[in-house]
């Protein structure tokens, strides 16, 4: 008996289908990385808030122990959380009875659409982009 073999085909992967996987990954691609460089910039900016919650708590206690904003100086120019990156520059502007921390973006941390983030003695939160969005 003569069984009917069929034509042998060879393994592996066509043009097409290596053309199609190609395009899904692109595809995936073009999403995923702007959307996690979102992330990473929201995740720095979070760094960068706690670091003006913690001046603003210090420059209260300087406060409360001196009765005046006067002399206060922030410990650090740029983030102790940041491991030497530098991604916002803190700078303190202050007299007796009121006080300002800025937290102005640089390097990468420019892209970011929130610029420079600030907070006062009253607890007062401002951004270049929108409040809400930003803190």
């Amino acid at each position: 008996m003569q069984f009917f073999r069929a034509p042998h085909r060879s393994a592996g992967f066509t043009l097409i289908e290596l053309m199609i996987v190609v395009i899904v990954i692109g595809i995936l691609a073009a999403i995923a990385i702007p959307s996690y460089q979102q992330y990473v910039l929201r995740s720095h900016r979070a760094v960068a808030k706690a670091d003006l919650a913690e001046y603003a708590q210090r420059a209260e206690r300087y406060h409360s122990s001196n009765n005046s904003y006067s002399g206060y100086t922030l410990p650090s120019k740029v983030s102790p959380r940041e491991g030497g990156a530098t991604r916002y520059d803190l700078s303190y502007k202050g007299d007796g009875s009121t006080f300002t921390i800025t937290a102005s973006p640089s390097g990468t941390q420019v892209k970011d659409s929130c610029g420079k983030l600030t907070l006062d003695q009253a607890n007062r939160k401002t951004s270049e982009g929108a409040v809400s969005d930003c803190w």
